[in-house]
């Protein structure tokens, strides 16, 4: 049996998308020429633009497209640093970053990067289940504080923010907001309005759209410095001769999201439920990472003390099951998971986890397989183990 286990780091595209892709790969014309070939196009973008919109509660002329969630994320911070040093004419923003200890590494990388550029940057820890921790954010806004980044729902733990309440926090003090909604949107209600956010990042291929694109919406009103440069593209907000295919297959995943995506969320968490259930009963020795309710109702990271991460991903593979160690981005790493180390789960619980996401083609036959298998690989990597002990006793002595 083959069972992909790991839609958090991407998903297969829907059906309807790969229909819809397929239908237009006659579609060549640039959108920017004004010929009929361009003209069709361009009413095929705006007419995406238009549902990615709608999906979010925001205007069409506020959704810019992009070449995927990082590009997003990098445009919304490098715009800080521009604007701080007066690039938007008649803009001068605030000389101070925050974000969390559990952003993406395209989110902690180039703070980091903006950090050596004069930026300064203010990191937020979170308690064991990955919540920011509000009365540090409160401590730490103030007038030097010009842009708040802290992701909806984190990639690892499936942990979910109080964006609402981060956002009224954060414009209270004049700064901007920035969301990384990109594993929320399509598996939860995302509205602008409601959130109160300045900036919010989408990516296609999360959604069962196609790779290589995304989309940052941009409130009305909101200073703006594009990151690519060279080009009238996207009312000049991003240069390069749109992906057009690219585009199209996220209108058309965002049309499938809005109509499937109510039904589905409940089937997974009903399937989360089982799956949780299951391992408790037949492993010892194990820890739920990230909020046992708030949380992603696709998403179960789970620690398996005595068995480290890479083994446990490999003898699954063997068996046909697809699962992470944590972030794809991040995959290459040997580095215990930052998202959590920063939960306060030690190096070596931390190496023993593995992440477990749920999608729209996972089945109860998966989860069975699933729970048929675990529980004899993690058997196996501990009575391999010369440092696993549990109560005192050797696992190869048992």
């Amino acid at each position: 049996m083959k069972v992909y286990f790991d839609n958090n780091a991407t998903t297969p595209l829907h059906p309807e998308v790969k229909k819809e892709l397929i239908e237009a790969m006659g579609m060549f014309g640039n959108p920017s020429s004004m010929h009929a070939w361009g003209r069709e196009a361009r009413a095929n973008v705006e007419d995406a633009r238009s549902r990615v919109a709608g999906f979010i509660g925001a205007h069409d002329d506020e959704i810019v497209f992009v070449g995927s969630g990082s590009e997003a994320n990098n445009t919304v911070l490098s715009l800080f640093v521009c604007a701080s040093n007066q690039c938007i004419p008649g803009t001068k923003m605030r000389s101070s970053i925050i974000t969390t200890k559990i952003e993406h590494p395209c989110v902690l990388e180039t703070s980091e990067c903006l950090a050596h550029r004069g930026a300064r940057v203010k990191y937020l820890n979170v308690d064991r289940y990955g919540k920011v921790d509000l009365d540090q954010l409160a401590g730490m806004l103030g007038d030097d504080v010009g842009l708040v980044s802290v992701m909806m729902a984190n990639n690892e733990i499936g942990t979910l923010q109080d964006i609402a309440t981060i956002s009224k926090m954060v414009h209270e003090c004049g700064a901007l907001m920035h969301t990384d909604a990109v594993q929320a949107v399509g598996k939860i209600p995302v509205d602008v309005a409601a959130l109160g956010v300045d900036f919010l990042t989408i990516s296609a291929h999360k959604i069962y759209g196609p790779k290589g694109v995304g989309a940052l919406y941009v409130k009305k009103g909101i200073p703006y410095c594009p990151f690519i440069r060279g080009g009238h593209q996207e009312r000049g907000r991003r240069a390069g001769t749109e992906n057009t295919l690219g585009i199209l297959g996220l209108g058309k995943a965002v049309e499938m999201r809005q109509l499937e995506m109510e039904a589905e969320e409940k089937r997974l968490a009903s399937m989360k439920a089982i799956l949780k259930k299951g391992i408790e009963e037949r492993i010892d020795d194990i820890y739920f990472n990230g909020h046992p309710t708030d949380s992603l109702s696709g998403t179960l990271n789970v620690s398996f003390p005595g068995a480290e991460g890479e083994a446990i991903l490999l003898y699954l593979d063997l068996e046909g099951i697809a699962v992470s160690t944590g972030s794809a981005c991040a995959s290459g790493s040997l580095d215990p998971s930052h998202v959590l180390l920063a939960t306060g789960v030690d190096a070596e619980r931390a190496h023993g986890s593995i992440r477990i996401s749920l999608g729209r083609e996972s089945t109860m036959q998966e989860v069975e397989y699933m729970l048929d298998i675990l529980p004899k690989t993690i058997k196996r990597i501990r009575d391999m183990s010369t440092a696993y002990i549990k109560g005192g006793t050797h696992a190869a002595s048992r």
